[in-house]
């Protein structure tokens, strides 16, 4: 099967001397079983987010839920296309020949599985910088932040994922059919030339770009709220912050774990000539990582939310002896607290018994 002869078949090459293989009805039923469960999942996070969407107005939350909406979609969409699609081809004894002769379905599969990838990671870290700029600059986030901005960043992270899918589409390079024939995706085998060096480097230099900025910023964000606690002396907290800064932590430790494994290989195997031995397993592993980020991801927003984590602070409490924060004092919201601290540091030291009777009305 050389692919030289037959543009149609460039993907083929690799299906001559594979040395991974994998059990078809064990694989089968674990892409079944993964899939069944990412969508119940996702399905599921989607009800809850749009429930809380419909119950809290307050622009400072209304914006994170959209985003957050707009990642479990996706992850929703990752798992029903890319999932069918796997199943497709197990289904079919990963005869590739028989029913891809004109690399239709690897490209398909090839763009689904670059978009579905990086659109979660970006869209994590446009997350931490909207609760960034929430915590830290609550004028310009009320103000500015409004609901057709949020969709139009929704958009254009959308917009740039598929870029980057399409983008070897653009350049007349198809997505290669990878060792173990149950996936497509650049190619990773004897890598030479230097575009496909540029983008296996590429998913892998974009894919930790949107890790670290999610770390930065939401190191930023907790360190501030802390800071503005201690600084005003109140036991009020703020329960959506507070909330939402516990599910974006949960969300990128969940991408770190679950995307280092194989955003790493795919660095590897761009900075290297050919492959080791076991570059087909160990690609495969790192994919079954990935995947387990779209399952977990939706249970941070059914488990990490204020009824469960009250819930849970009054069984530690229980169990333990010791005095938890209680959840219910985390009430006033993120622009009057920012605003009286604001006034305190602000004002001179003579006049500090301000009255923070009309900040609180603007709060509200």
């Amino acid at each position: 099967m050389n692919s030289s002869k037959s543009p149609g078949l460039a993907g083929f090459g690799v299906l001559k001397n594979t040395t991974c293989h994998t059990e078809k009805k064990i694989s089968v039923f674990f892409s079944i079983i993964f899939m069944t469960v990412g969508i119940l999942s996702n399905s599921l996070a989607i009800v809850i987010l749009m429930k809380a969407y419909q119950r809290f107005r307050q622009k400072s939350k209304a914006s994170f839920l959209l985003l957050a909406s707009g990642l479990v979609v996706t992850d929703l969409f990752g798992h029903l296309i890319n999932g069918a699609i796997a199943v497709f081809v197990y289904a079919s004894d990963k005869d590739w020949i028989r029913f891809n002769q004109s690399n239709i379905l690897c490209s398909v599969f090839g763009i689904c599985m670059v978009f579905f990838g990086l659109c979660p990671l970006f869209l994590g870290s446009v997350m931490a910088v909207e609760r960034c700029i929430g915590v830290t600059k609550p004028i310009f986030h009320s103000t500015k932040m409004t609901s057709r901005h949020v969709k139009m960043m929704l958009t254009m992270v959308c917009l740039f994922a598929v870029l980057i899918a399409l983008l070897p589409i653009l350049r007349f390079r198809a997505y290669q059919i990878q060792a173990s024939r149950t996936w497509c995706f650049y190619k990773t085998e004897h890598v030479e030339d230097w575009e496909d060096r540029f983008y296996l480097l590429l998913f892998s230099c974009l894919g930790f770009l949107a890790l670290a900025i999610s770390f930065l910023c939401n190191a930023v964000t907790g360190i501030t709220l802390l800071r503005v606690k201690f600084k005003s002396q109140q036991r009020q907290g703020r329960s959506h912050h507070f909330e939402m800064i516990i599910q974006l932590l949960a969300i990128m430790c969940v991408s770190c774990i679950c995307w280092s494994p194989f955003l790493v290989a795919m660095a590897r195997i761009g900075l290297r000539e050919g492959r080791s031995e076991d570059a087909c397993e160990t690609l495969l592993f790192a994919l079954r990582m990935a995947t387990w980020n779209q399952i977990l991801d939706p249970w941070v927003y059914i488990l990490l939310r204020k009824a469960v984590l009250r819930n849970l602070c009054k069984i530690t409490s229980g169990c333990c002896g010791v005095h938890v924060i209680n959840l219910h004092m985390w009430e006033l919201s993120s622009i009057k607290n920012s605003l009286k601290v604001a006034a305190i540091s602000e004002s001179p030291g003579s006049s500090k018994q301000i009255n923070l009777q009309p900040l609180s009305s603007m709060g509200r």
